[in-house]
């Protein structure tokens, strides 16, 4: 059994992370870290979890269960896993860590949109966690830094399109929409049900933290520098992410529809967690909901010659905890399924 503990596991992550590992058949949680929550029995925190386990939240300061432990979630904030991710792996453990303390490769970016990075030396270590592109690295890794939720949706739409040279890089435009869980579990007037039901809004638009992420990958797979513009909108539900991408067709405007699935099925060949929908079928976050699938909606606009790209994930699932156990998997030689062959929750 591969032992594992989660680090400030009080949050949405945490919650969707113990909800897959306390089925997974290879895997145990022997403990979970909470400040705010010690002391307190699981249960009593998420309900949910009622008769599932009987371990309490422990402070992170007093993490008894660390020398028995081989892998270690952490899903503490932007900045604070920084301060304790050197001492795990000095202490020979495994790390999946689902900040973005790590994804960047470039400290210098990393502090343009986050602020001071205090464990450089671990940059270029980190293995950037999304299996559908980096899985031989993923086996070897000590540390992964575990993709965000809206990148994992656009990176997975525009990869095949890119690989395949079919599109132009520099007209990328991506348009995504994600549920209000995103924000995390902590009160906030902007996320609170008054502010957010019956609404719908975009938001920092331009500025996202998420948009170096998503370059970086792109252009690592491209070659070359990419940018891309990026806007993402909160939508009045729990869970879900729907991008919607758009891309000039490059020189190749009288591709066929049948052309372009085939380059996106023959990538995604190896990947169960990948679904490309018929023509006559669009991605819906409610196809998606509670599972680690992402669905992959292709479109050409004939009269523009652009391709419309449409990715839906569940944000919480292969947008965080889902992709991290899957991730998990790979580092252990077992099969990616593994604990994650949940059907969605269609309703």
């Amino acid at each position: 059994m591969i032992k594992t503990a989660i680090l400030g596991g009080s949050g949405y992550t945490g919650l969707e992370l113990l909800r897959i590992l306390l089925n997974h058949p290879k895997a145990e949680v022997l403990a979970v870290t909470s400040r705010q929550y010690n002391g307190c029995k699981l249960e009593e925190v998420f309900p949910s979890l009622h008769g599932f386990s009987k371990l309490k939240l422990e402070d992170p300061a007093k993490f008894s269960a660390l020398p028995h432990v081989d892998l270690i979630f952490s899903c503490l904030p932007h900045h604070a896993s920084m301060e304790i991710v050197p001492k795990l792996l000095k202490n020979g453990k495994k790390v999946i860590d689902l900040s973005a303390d790590f994804r960047l490769k470039s400290a210098k970016t990393y502090e343009a949109w986050y602020g001071k990075h205090i464990a450089r030396n671990l940059l270029k270590k980190a293995v950037y966690g999304l299996p559908e592109l980096h899985r031989n690295k993923i086996k070897g890794a000590e540390l992964v830094a575990n993709p965000g939720c809206y990148p994992t949706g656009a990176i997975l739409g525009l990869s095949p399109a890119i690989d395949a040279g079919i599109i132009d890089i520099n007209s990328i435009i991506i348009d995504s929409k994600s549920g209000v869980s995103g924000a995390g579990r902590g009160a906030s007037l902007d996320t609170s049900f008054a502010e957010v039901n019956e609404g719908f809004k975009a938001y920092k638009v331009g500025e996202h933290r998420h948009s170096p992420e998503i370059e970086q990958e792109l252009s690592l797979l491209a070659g070359k520098t990419i940018n891309v513009t990026f806007t993402p909108h909160l939508l009045p539900v729990n869970r879900g992410i729907l991008s919607t991408i758009y891309v000039s067709l490059h020189n190749n405007k009288g591709i066929s529809y049948g052309k372009i699935i085939d380059i996106y099925k023959k990538f995604y060949s190896d990947d169960f967690f990948i679904r490309i929908l018929p023509e006559d079928m669009l991605p819906n976050i409610t196809h998606v909901k509670g599972s680690n699938f992402c669905d992959i909606g292709l479109k050409i606009d004939k009269r523009t010659g652009r391709l419309i790209i449409i990715t839906a994930i569940d944000n919480l699932v292969k947008g965080a905890s889902g992709q991290a156990v899957q991730n998990m998997n790979i580092m252990f030689g077992l099969p990616e399924t593994t604990g994650l062959l949940l059907p969605p929750l269609s309703v």
